[in-house]
């Protein structure tokens, strides 16, 4: 039988599935460009793919339970010991309904935040993309592009920058969008947005900024409070750093806006040139006393710390463990009192009036045990213990000092300046005399006031011979390393080294730690632990101790500032019943003395593993520059120098 000649394999079968690739009747390179028709076919096979991929995620995606997030707890901080301190937030949210909204509320909204509103589909896909790309690349975070969005994220998501929660964000805005009417949805995001001043939602915030409800804020209060919308904390005319001139621009740009979009005519707009002050913010009773300054102090660490801002807080579910010890928080409380009461008069002496005081506590780890932040968080807003702006005086003169230690070679404590302004390195002595006829040698000089006594009795002139001896920026630097804060330091002339620096009393506390703890010093820290709803949140890992300067340095100046204390002590006469092992051998101290100038006075102890630091000052309310000190307390009060060494006496002693 013939044998059958070989066919060829059709070309469906040797390329599989019909498709005629590579191509065939095509020489070299062609062969591989495909046809339209297959760019084409992949084209809508792609399409179809993603089409089926979003209706699979979009009906899997389920609108959350909008009450959930009306049933969260505040937010509950806690004493060191575990047991509450006060639970915040979450409480000033009071529901209304957009017939109550006027529509003057309802354009500046629209116009600041989204024109597109009622038009869009609830998304922008551009915007999503934009803070996605952002998140990944480690840029700056960025919130949702829509008012659909932004309510969703207030309503049923967490306040966390992810891809995650943005990739929900979009889904469920979208089915939101398709569900809702677009009147339910601004109702519900402006009774759900942060306005600041501890208020969620249009009422609160037109009661927290203007005491009057929502339905009757005018237009150019309803532009205020949408320029809110963009970060209470930037744009409440109250708060600082720009604030106030940040809040105007706003305020005009959305009037203006409203203008561009046909929502307000520009005769209306002209009627609106004068900006709408709201009335001065105040407090939760709830955080009266000094709870308010211990929350405050906790916030600025936590913020730091993980990115957090007010708003997320004030959302609630958080809880916050915190370092403060409620008996060193009464006790200094009580010091100060006493000390206030007894020795200051403001019926009496004008120049006992506007007196503040600020003080804080903080242990050789960096905690912040105990804070005072002024006589109530209520009434006085400012905290008194974090707050930069006061000067430190001759308080700084212990880091000028630990400087020529740590950098001036062959400087130590026995140096010392002689009456001509020589250093002499080698130690306090005196200089041999000229030979005999020779007539008066001009070197002939009795010996140099070691520097060890220079700090003791508060020298000025040496510490100003030593700073340019061995450099300002030396000094700068080591305080620095001590945790000094850079934007609190004055400028590098001749009075740097005297004190004219503005550091707070928490970072005075800290960095003094550093003479007591061989030099070592860590961040102050004022928060252990913190959790949401069970969940830990990162960021909280005790500080790292850092060297700060040589040991040898920190002891010695120890030994100095125990000289200095026991010196201080001694001279105040209201003290003359001391005795040593009231304090035992841990006792350190500086602060500022009688021949200070600075318009404020300081002391800074160290005594059982506290390091404290003390400050008073006059700060008359409207007034930007601090008052004198003069005459404080009594012609023998030494510019009311003795004050806070009282404060911490009675502090660490109990009495």
């Amino acid at each position: 039988m013939a044998r059958r000649p070989n066919r060829p394999i059709r070309a469906s079968r040797r390329r599989g599935f019909g498709i005629d690739y590579p191509r065939r009747g095509k020489r070299t390179w062609r062969r591989w460009i495909p046809s339209w028709r297959q760019v084409l076919s992949l084209v809508v096979l792609g399409f179809a793919a993603l089409t089926g991929l979003f209706a699979a995620v979009y009906e899997s995606v389920d609108i959350p339970d909008e009450k959930t997030e009306a049933r969260r707890q505040g937010t509950v901080y806690y004493w060191a010991d575990g047991s509450q301190l006060v639970s915040v937030g979450s409480v000033n949210r009071q529901n209304v309904t957009l017939a109550d909204i006027p529509d003057s509320v309802e354009n500046a909204v629209i116009a600041a935040e989204n024109e597109t509103f009622y038009s869009d589909p609830g998304v922008s896909a551009t915007g999503i993309a934009r803070a996605v790309v952002s998140m990944v690349s480690g840029g700056e975070t960025q919130g949702g592009s829509t008012i659909t969005q932004q309510y969703v994220k207030n309503t049923y998501l967490s306040q966390e920058q992810s891809a995650t929660r943005k990739f929900k964000e979009f889904f469920i805005s979208l089915k939101l969008n398709n569900k809702k009417k677009k009147g339910e949805i601004l109702q519900g995001y402006l009774n759900t947005s942060w306005f600041g001043r501890g208020a969620y939602g249009i009422q609160a915030a037109a009661h927290a900024y203007y005491g009057i409800p929502a339905k009757d804020l005018d237009p150019s209060q309803a532009a205020l409070l949408a320029a809110l919308l963009k970060g209470a904390e930037q744009y409440d005319p109250a708060g600082s750093g720009g604030n106030h001139e940040r809040a105007v621009d706003r305020w005009a740009w959305i009037l203006d806006r409203q203008v561009e979009t046909g929502t307000m005519t520009k005769a209306e707009r002209a009627a609106y040139r004068k900006f709408p002050e709201p009335k001065p913010a105040t407090k939760s009773t709830s955080l009266g006393g000094q709870t308010g300054y211990l929350v405050d102090i906790a916030n600025k660490y936590i913020k730091k710390r993980t990115g957090l801002t007010d708003k997320d807080l004030f959302r609630g579910g958080y809880r916050v463990h915190t370092t403060f010890d409620k008996a060193r928080v009464e006790q200094l409380e009580r010091a100060v009192r006493s000390v206030r009461e007894r020795d200051l008069d403001p019926k009496k002496r004008p120049e006992d009036k506007y007196v503040e005081v600020g003080a804080a506590s903080v242990r050789s780890d960096g905690a912040v045990v105990a804070v005072y932040g002024g006589a109530d968080a209520v009434t006085h807003f400012a905290n008194n213990a974090d707050t930069s702006g006061v000067p430190v005086g001759s308080a700084f003169k212990p880091f000028v000092l630990a400087a020529a230690l740590q950098h001036g070679d062959g400087i130590t404590l026995d140096s010392g300046y002689d009456s001509t302004g020589r250093l002499i390195k080698d130690g306090p002595y005196a200089v041999s005399p000229a030979s005999p006829g020779a007539g008066p040698d001009p070197l002939m000089v009795t010996a140099p006031t070691p520097l060890r006594d220079a700090l003791i009795n508060s020298a000025n002139a040496t510490f100003v011979m030593l700073g340019k001896e061995i450099g300002l920026k030396k000094v700068k630097e080591l305080a620095m390393s001590a945790g000094l804060h850079e934007q609190s330091l004055s400028r590098l002339d001749k009075s740097f080294p005297l004190g004219t620096s503005t550091p707070s009393a928490v970072r005075m506390a800290d960095a003094y730690t550093a003479f007591s703890n061989g030099g070592m010093r860590a961040e102050p820290y004022s928060v252990t632990r913190m959790t949401r709803d069970g969940e830990r949140v990162e960021g909280f890992e005790k500080p790292e101790p850092q060297r700060a300067m040589d040991a040898s340095v920190a002891n010695d100046m120890n030994h100095t500032m125990r000289l200095m204390a026991w010196t201080r002590l001694s001279q105040d006469g209201k003290f003359t019943a001391f005795t040593e092992p009231a304090f035992g051998d841990d006792l350190a101290a500086a602060g500022t003395g009688k021949d200070d100038r600075m318009k404020s006075a300081w002391f800074i102890g160290h005594n059982k593993g506290l390091t404290t630091a003390v400050t008073m000052f006059r700060n008359k309310p409207g007034t930007p520059q601090l008052l004198g000190m003069q005459g404080v307390g009594g012609p023998d009060s030494e510019r009311g120098n003795v004050f806070p060494l009282r404060i911490w006496n009675a502090y660490v002693t109990g009495k």
